[in-house]
């Protein structure tokens, strides 16, 4: 599906072979699939009724093989970086953004390999970032927001208007009221998104190149239905049909980590402004947070299955947002934090945007669809747009389109932000 133009000039044939050779190396890497826990463990945690740790160590994961030799693999990003520098020369910008790829591809691998080791949770904090983490110097952690969103979720809960309404809609019914929303989003596409049920997979639903998957034993309401559409939709189907437009800078299409940051931080952003989230959405995702952050500070799989079970998760449920913590690690270890990309991806781009309204530069936000991009390449990215290395994102949600309203808002964000919020409370007390 990667768009071709009839020539290249010598310099642009450059950079797509370069970037082609990337899309080409990280095909087999399959992080999700290889991290994941089989049927048998969750069978046997069940069978234990959640007394027992599950049997996952490192042999576990060496009787599943990674599909491809991790060291020859990282021995071609490794060639690949050379030959971006030899080709295009230290400072090129898109020769930057290869490199930090290549890089972080090797990085992957490392990690991969070392599942069911330490290892493998210290790496992954290096590309996911930790629940200890700061924004910025003195600001709150991940850990902060993930403690203060479940306070303002506890003010609010069991309020009558604001309760889900009942989950109804089975996958099967789902699938093709999604199928038909994404057909009217992506017109001249339709046909080519596919939406259908899985059974191979641990959250509600998974995008894909081309398609979206809907766990076939998961149960929705239309609230849940419209979420999917706008973060599995919009963001992840649109970022990866504009990545695979690019005819230039073809990596665009695929992403590292860090573009899963950047990727699902605009997904949640975009669940919220399109008025698609809901308070159960968000307790979901400062639930995986805080999970994150007890087996960062020690706690086994057990202690953050009850976790969850004080929040109210079954058996089985319990089980599968646990095991999301530990993936790829074991019941002991130190957890995958690839989930902590919603939340601390969320914050991230909230503030760029709010930074680019700040200071006039309101050209650069739709370039954040462009691909799977990555927020600290934002800036070289309009260089190249400018320079028609990359070309502008052909799908864009509604809200990023005419960016009027998302203007306006941030303006007086940026004004509500200097307020002292506890002086407001104090003054409000008599009226509230």
């Amino acid at each position: 599906m990667n768009a071709r133009q009839p020539f290249l000039d010598p310099y642009h044939q450059t950079i797509r072979q370069l970037s082609d050779r990337i899309v080409a190396a990280q095909a087999p890497i399959r992080i999700l699939d290889a991290v994941k826990w089989d049927d048998g463990v969750r069978q046997g945690f069940l069978e234990g009724k959640g007394k027992r740790l599950p049997a996952v160590d490192r042999a576990f994961y060496e009787g599943r093989p990674l599909g491809f030799d991790g060291d020859a693999l990282k021995g071609e990003f490794q060639s690949i970086e050379r030959e971006v520098t030899r080709q295009l020369g230290q400072f090129n910008p898109v020769g930057q953004i290869m490199r930090r790829m290549c890089r972080e591809y090797r990085m992957v691998i490392r990690m991969l390999q070392a599942r069911g080791t330490p290892d493998f949770g210290l790496i992954s904090q290096e590309l996911y970032g930790a629940a200890s983490d700061a924004f910025h110097a003195g600001d709150p952690t991940l850990a902060d927001l993930g403690m203060m969103m479940s306070s303002y979720l506890d003010n609010i809960a069991h309020r009558g208007a604001l309760e889900d309404e009942p989950k109804t809609l089975t996958a099967k019914d789902a699938v093709p009221i999604l199928q038909a929303r994404l057909n009217r989003v992506f017109g001249e596409t339709e046909g080519t998104i596919r939406v259908f049920e899985s059974d191979g997979i641990v959250a509600d639903a998974a995008a894909g190149a081309d398609y979206i998957k809907v766990r076939a034993d998961a149960l929705f309401n239309e609230r849940d239905v419209r979420a999917l559409e706008v973060h599995e939709g919009l963001v992840h189907v649109g970022t990866t049909l504009n990545g695979q437009n690019q005819p230039i800078c073809t990596f665009l299409a695929k992403g590292p980590p860090s573009s899963t940051v950047t990727q699902e931080g605009l997904a949640i952003l975009m669940e919220v402004i399109a008025f698609a989230s809901y308070p159960t959405r968000l307790r979901k995702l400062t639930n995986r947070t805080r999970a994150i952050h007890l087996a960062e500070d020690g706690a086994d799989f057990l202690e953050v299955f009850r976790f969850f079970q004080e929040q109210g998760y079954d058996l089985e449920s319990g089980y599968q947002n646990a095991s999301r913590v530990f993936r790829g690690s074991t019941p002991t270890g130190l957890p995958f934090t690839k989930d902590l990309s919603y939340l601390k991806g969320f914050i991230l781009i909230y503030n760029y945007i709010q930074l680019a309204v700040r200071k006039g530069k309101l050209e650069q936000i739709p370039l954040l669809f462009c691909g799977k991009t990555t927020l600290e390449d934002m800036r070289i990215l309009r260089q190249l747009v400018d320079e028609g290395v990359v070309v502008p994102p052909k799908y864009l949600p509604a809200q990023f389109q005419d960016l009027n309203a998302l203007a306006a808002w941030m303006c007086f964000s940026n004004f509500l932000n200097h307020l002292s919020l506890d002086r407001i409370e104090a003054d409000y007390a008599n009226i509230l």
